[in-house]
């Protein structure tokens, strides 16, 4: 399934140029994470959040979060970012910010959480299955108390 993304028209004084809404958004400094989180939309929101640091160091970014959740280990990795970096990432939780994605709009700086109105936001202990012999179930099973706690 395809998804259109909408352009952006912007007057400059050599004439109208056009963003898709995703690039004028980031030169705002906001990163919009509105899909389920896994390995290629973390390494989208990491690039987004170093870029930025790289732009302008002091300044605050904007996380808007309307994702049903996903990848512990995905999320995890955007997580360390917005703590390595030295902007402070505001969160705000737009629609619902479910499992891992309620992670991340926890992980905003202190102060700067936020959940509109209407938004669901929906935190759960984290769950898995293993298989194969009882030392890889061993394993397993002490990576999910290790993500628990």
């Amino acid at each position: 399934m395809s998804t259109l993304v909408p352009m952006v028209i912007e007057q400059t004084n050599r004439g109208e140029r056009s963003f898709d809404i995703y690039s004028r958004l980031l030169s705002e400094r906001i990163i919009f994470l509105g899909t389920p989180i896994n390995d290629d939309i973390a390494n989208l929101i990491m690039a987004q959040l170093l870029h930025l640091e790289g732009e302008e160091p002091e300044k605050d970014i904007n996380l808007y979060i309307n994702s049903p959740g996903g990848s512990i280990t995905s999320a995890l990795a955007i997580f360390d970012t917005m703590e390595f970096i030295k902007p402070d990432v505001s969160t705000i939780c737009m629609g619902q910010a479910a499992s891992a994605a309620a992670i991340l709009l926890a992980a905003g700086a202190p102060g700067k959480r936020f959940a509109l109105p209407h938004s669901r936001i929906l935190l759960h202990q984290p769950s898995g299955g293993a298989e194969g012999q009882s030392a890889d179930i061993e394993i397993q099973a002490r990576e999910i108390q290790r993500i628990r706690d």
